[in-house]
């Protein structure tokens, strides 16, 4: 079950699962709280989140989120690893068939992907014309190449697979590894490679920019989520900026990958990059774990806007310091300024500003608070903005509250005083696939989240509505590191299974319809029901 706890563990931070139980606060780097189990006068239990450990000096008792759970409920470790495995949304009938077969296969893939990194790295050795664009037109120096591994695919042939075939390796692996296309060939042809790593260094996938311009082709290519990658928890550069980020206690977020291999060419080793401008809270707890201090180099565009509406809304959950770089000098981006001057870029990271401060700036040019529209707009975004503060941090409210009272003309009483009614979220279409509203069961809301992927075929058969945040979060969180064939082989598992529960809450409706039938005395009524429970139990 190896593989299944580590999976449980890199889900769930060790401060989320004790604070379930008993309240911590913040000591530093650590968190504190009184021991569950002795009567310390003073907070004696400590939680690492760098280490993933707890310890409570009062009874002498320690151990990782297993054997918390395990003490709070004195349950077995099988007990607490299914009750943490529930909370994290991992699927333990995955890993207790054969769980070292499935480590086996992991290893081979990133064996694989180690392998074809190298092999990249050779064709760029091999390649004059790509290694000019690396080194004259990207302006990159022989230690970065070589710190982010940066190599070259071949554009003729199917060079890779070929390469990989020799030296052992199924199509299998290389489809689980990300390496194939549709047709079984290379993916990546003609581009610059850049490694896709974990928090470790270890190669889970790769992007490659096309080189010779290709109107028919994308500029950059990524490897598809697999059993290793995920793109809803990966952070580029994270393992070359972790010793830095600790070092300096800041984090730097920008938008592309060359943004981040030009930052730390430039010296702005924190500088990291998720996946395009969409953080998700698991991004943001891997940051915490670091640092609470996020420096966002955002475009101001509305793109970059909405993205730090979202993390702002995310932080405050996790007591981060959220600012942003914006002062480009006419720049489109960190990548460009650094090619104008570094030292601009270093400077730019430095004179960083608190995030509400920017964002109630763009606020500004965006409502015109000369008409009554505009000044009602503008009033309404930044009270929501302001109410996401955490109550207890007044001094912060208030001074935003009054910086916005200033602008608006207004008393901090009034702004204050103002009612904000949260956006409703948009109400679920109803459907006719299922008669009745009430199938809320989880293989219902499981194939819908791998409908609404796009991996899977479900043939002619329908599915119910949900949020489709929702199911994005969960289609990450269940099936993020799954790959094509079992995506598709849970799909037909799921189907077979909520056609089944349909007809079983269809059989209770109509067995509920009977008995009311018989109490009324509608006896023609009662025939027609019963013949078509009949025919529903005739099908099962």
């Amino acid at each position: 079950m190896e593989d299944a706890k580590e999976e449980i563990r890199a889900r769930l931070a060790v401060e989320d699962v004790v604070g379930q139980y008993i309240e911590l606060k913040r000591a530093g780097r650590n968190f504190k709280g009184h021991s569950p189990w002795g009567t310390d006068r003073t907070p004696s239990f400590m939680v690492s989140p760098d280490k993933g450990i707890w310890h409570d000096f009062s009874s002498n008792k320690g151990g990782d989120i297993f054997t918390f759970v395990m003490e709070m409920e004195g349950c077995t470790f099988r007990e607490a690893l299914e009750k943490l495995a529930r909370q994290a949304g991992v699927e333990l009938k995955r890993y207790s068939v054969d769980d070292r077969k499935q480590a086996a296969h992991k290893q081979r893939i990133r064996d694989c992907l180690e392998l074809a990194t190298r092999y990249f790295q050779f064709c760029l050795t091999k390649n004059k014309v790509v290694m000019r664009y690396v080194f004259y037109e990207r302006n990159l120096n022989k230690k970065t190449v070589e710190n982010f591994r940066i190599g070259y695919a071949p554009k003729s042939g199917n060079a890779l697979v070929n390469f990989l075939k020799k030296r052992g390796f199924t199509a299998r692996e290389m489809e689980d590894a990300g390496l194939l296309n549709r047709f079984g060939g290379d993916l990546f042809k003609g581009r610059m490679t850049v490694p896709l790593m974990d928090v470790t260094g270890n190669v889970i996938g790769f992007t490659g920019r096309i080189i010779e311009k290709d109107d028919n082709s994308p500029k950059y290519l990524n490897t598809p989520e697999t059993i290793l990658y995920n793109k809803g928890r990966h952070i580029f550069g994270l393992s070359q900026a972790k010793d830095a980020i600790r070092r300096t206690d800041f984090v730097v977020v920008v938008e592309g990958n060359m943004d981040v291999i030009s930052s730390h060419q430039a010296g702005v080793n924190q500088a990291v990059a998720t996946a395009g401008t969409a953080m998700t809270e698991m991004h943001l707890k891997s940051f915490a774990r670091l640092t609470k201090d996020i420096r966002l180099a955002y475009d101001g565009d509305d793109a970059g806007v909405r993205a730090a509406e979202r993390a702002i809304s995310m932080a405050s959950k996790f007591g981060i310091y959220l600012s942003v770089i914006d002062d480009y000098h006419g720049c489109k981006d960190a990548d460009e300024l650094i090619q104008k001057d570094p030292k601009l870029w270093q400077e730019a990271v430095e004179n960083y500003r608190p995030a509400l401060e920017w964002l109630l700036e763009k606020y500004v040019a965006k409502y015109n608070l000369k008409t009554e529209k505009g000044f009602q707009e503008y009033a309404t975004e930044a009270k929501r903005l302001i109410d996401q503060i955490d109550p207890e941090d007044t001094v912060l409210r208030e001074k935003y509250e009054r910086i916005v009272a200033e602008r608006l003309g207004i008393s901090l009483e009034a702004f204050r005083a103002k009612k904000v009614i949260q956006p409703e979220k948009k109400k679920l279409k109803k459907t006719n696939v299922v008669k009745t509203t009430t199938i809320e069961s989880k293989a219902e809301k499981n194939l819908a989240a791998l409908a609404q992927s796009g991996k899977v075929d479900l043939g002619d058969f329908e599915v119910k509505k949900f949020d489709e945040d929702e199911l994005s979060f969960m289609f990450d969180e269940q099936y993020g590191k799954w790959n094509g064939n079992d995506l598709q082989r849970e799909a037909d598992d799921l189907i077979k299974k909520v056609t089944n529960e349909r007809k079983d809450l269809e059989r209770r409706e109509l067995e509920d319809q009977i008995r009311k039938a018989e109490e009324a005395g509608d006896e023609k009524l009662e025939e027609e029901l019963m013949l078509k429970l009949n025919k529903i139990l005739r099908e099962k």
